[in-house]
């Protein structure tokens, strides 16, 4: 049997979302562990890849790393990989006051998993994209910035959502859904 790949990550509800998404269909034993993982800074493929190469080496084996990024068309991108720190400092209304001024409301829910077989192994990526709005927030604050993400086509925010309709259009289950791709294709 295959060694079991390690989740690195310390935040509860996305290891919910991503044993949700996996179900049973994963071909591979996933675990988690939270280790600190250094905040780089970049394009978002670059610091998917160093994070990785990073959990590798702590962690001597298999490794998923995460980086979820929110991306404000209006703002050229901004603040991508940096959501944590804007959404830390300002909360879900103040992302969305962050475009007061701005007409163009519209961003990009991204979630890139890289995935290595170990220490100096290749650093594979997967990354799924969604399409949405920043709104003023509405729905349950217990995860980031659901409450001011309205995705294309939707009513509700991310917060508003049933979690199993979420868990079928988010950014991170399209990421998810191509490393499951990955991993049967090669098992």
């Amino acid at each position: 049997m295959s060694k079991a790949i390690t989740f690195v990550t310390g935040n509860v509800k996305k290891l919910e979302e991503l044993v949700a998404i996996l179900g049973t269909d994963f071909p591979r034993q996933v675990v988690s562990k939270k280790i600190d993982l250094p905040e780089l800074q970049g394009e978002i493929d670059e610091i998917c890849v160093k994070k990785c190469q990073e959990a590798a080496r702590q962690i001597g084996g298999p490794v998923i790393i995460e980086d979820t990024c929110l991306c404000f068309n209006a703002l050229k991108g901004l603040p991508g990989p940096y959501i944590k720190w804007f959404l830390e400092k300002l909360g879900p209304e103040g992302l969305h006051q962050m475009l007061e001024g701005w007409e163009d409301k519209s961003a990009q829910a991204v979630c890139t998993l890289a995935y290595s077989a170990g220490v100096n192994e290749e650093v594979i990526l997967f990354q799924g994209r969604t399409d949405g709005d920043i709104v003023s927030p509405r729905g349950p604050r217990d995860f980031g910035w659901d409450p001011c993400f309205q995705p294309k086509g939707y009513q509700q925010t991310y917060a508003e959502m049933p979690k199993s309709e979420k868990n079928k259009i988010s950014h991170r289950y399209r990421a998810i859904a191509k490393m499951i791709e990955h991993f049967k294709e090669s098992s």
